[in-house]
């Protein structure tokens, strides 16, 4: 029985309890994401922490032991509204049923709206700073990592680009509860839209399928567009990248490290069985590598012989498919095909 002359010790809150845990936690170095709690109880919070002074062991102690007591007791825990639902949910539902429940209840996106934003490919982004106001499109640039909004400024006509620059320069005043209301309102435009059953243009899902064609197929293919829809096929034309494009497309310093990429087996094969249609391909390569080797190749050619259709095809393909991986895993730039 506790002393007359010790101080009861006042009871303390469920507030006051997580206000102590939440600082024991930040002062072990946990990383708290205290962010995705309502603003309302974000406040509650702090005020909460504000308030109290200093406690003493026992209470700690006991205050620990409580928490440690219902984690224990936890089954399991289920999201808070429907947002934190909708984002459980996400990739569990089909997209269609997903976009359709968002839109009924409201719940666009959760979470921080620009984390959705900054996903969205340049090309929506620039449609999007096109269609918005200077001011807004200052915004988005603002919140955009520095690498996309280069990019996202050279997709833009030149006058529009210099006007949101500028704007930049007007943003220092925004607040953060602005530039997050306009981050639910773009993230609300986007989830309006229709979604696309294809992420790539149709000239490109074009160019890509020709690209992986037969040389014969490919040819008679562009012949018969061309007569249906010239300006069409020319676009198409710009987006293959073949084995005859390869002097064009690839910079001359990554022939060797193409060389590299491709067993020299399938690099012997492709070269011995250049024509008039992509022999400049061949010396291209041969012109820029080490002389021995260029030496070396040129001899195995010769031994090669003759190569059948199918074979020559599947080592041509073989040798553009070593150049994208190259240029995917940043090894090398493709020169842009001319207008």
């Amino acid at each position: 029985m506790p002393s007359a002359s010790m101080p009861r010790r006042p009871a303390l809150s469920r507030r006051q309890k997580a206000a102590i845990i939440v600082r024991l936690m930040l002062k072990e170095g946990a990383n708290l994401k205290l962010d995705a709690l309502p603003e309302a109880m974000q406040i509650e919070l702090t005020h909460e922490m504000g308030a109290i002074r200093t406690i003493d062991r026992d209470t700690l102690h006991s205050v620990i032991e409580e928490f440690m007591a219902d984690v224990n007791d936890l089954g399991v825990a289920f999201p808070g509204g429907l947002e934190g639902a909708l984002e459980v949910l996400d990739g569990a539902l089909s997209a269609a049923n997903l976009r359709r429940i968002r839109r009924e209840t409201g719940v666009v996106v959760a979470g921080d709206p620009w984390e959705m934003i900054n996903r969205l490919p340049v090309e929506d982004l620039a449609a999007i700073v096109q269609r918005e106001s200077t001011e807004i499109a200052a915004v988005i640039l603002s919140k955009l990592p520095v690498a996309t909004s280069a990019l996202l400024l050279g997709q833009v006509p030149a006058d529009i680009a210099r006007r949101i620059t500028y704007a930049v320069s007007h943003t220092e005043m925004i607040d953060p509860e602005t530039v997050r209301t306009i981050g639910h309102a773009i993230a609300s435009q986007v989830a309006e839209e229709s979604p696309r059953a294809f992420d790539d243009a149709p000239v490109n899902r074009i160019g890509a399928i020709l690209n992986s064609s037969r040389s014969e197929t490919r040819e008679g293919v562009l012949v018969s567009l061309e007569e249906q829809d010239a300006e069409l096929s020319a676009k198409v034309r710009k987006t293959i990248f073949t084995f005859a494009n390869v002097s064009q497309r690839v910079e001359a310093r990554d022939i060797p490290k193409v060389t590299r990429a491709v067993d020299q087996a399938t690099l012997i094969t492709a070269l011995a069985s250049a024509d008039e249609t992509d022999g400049d391909a061949a010396d291209f390569i041969l012109n820029n590598m080490s002389q021995r080797m260029a030496a070396q190749l040129r001899e195995d050619m010769g031994e090669r012989g003759k190569v059948k259709p199918t074979e020559a095809d599947e080592a041509k393909a073989r040798v553009i498919a070593a150049i994208r991986d190259l240029e995917q895993a940043g090894e090398l730039s493709l020169i842009d095909p001319e207008e």
